[in-house]
């Protein structure tokens, strides 16, 4: 065994989900979109379980929003990263942050578009 690996253990594993969790508690408490991602995503799951949505649409609606989630999350740590790495303005920093940002909002505008497809027709069909 390679003495510069640990052994895997429960409590190194237990410790890697405090340390996730650790992480979106971060993320929701200094990240307002996270915030905005948060109400989304509960009003994505009540109206899929208002409208009865299909396992297949549950599928495509979740990979949507772990998405939205996965790329918000690595724009933070980006963030954080650029702000320790250059706490003065840099302008590839700015640029890296602005690309970062670009990601978040295409997954979102993704999401938003599998969201309305999926949840939009029966909906129309409840209100009219």
């Amino acid at each position: 065994m390679n003495s510069d690996k640990q052994a895997f253990t429960i409590g190194a594993r237990l410790r890697s989900f405090q340390h996730a969790g650790a992480g979106v508690v971060e993320l929701l408490r200094s990240q307002q979109n996270a915030r905005i991602h948060a109400l989304a995503t509960a009003c994505v799951i009540a109206f899929g379980l208002f409208l009865e949505v299909s396992a297949l649409e549950w599928c495509a609606l979740i990979l949507a929003m772990i998405a939205v989630w996965a790329v918000e999350a690595l724009n933070t740590a980006l963030e954080f990263l650029c702000d320790v790495v250059s706490p003065e303005f840099h302008p590839l920093v700015r640029r890296a942050k602005d690309v970062a940002a670009a990601g978040v909002l295409l997954s979102a505008l993704g999401a938003a578009v599998v969201g309305l497809l999926i949840l939009g027709p029966p909906l129309l069909r409840v209100l009219s």
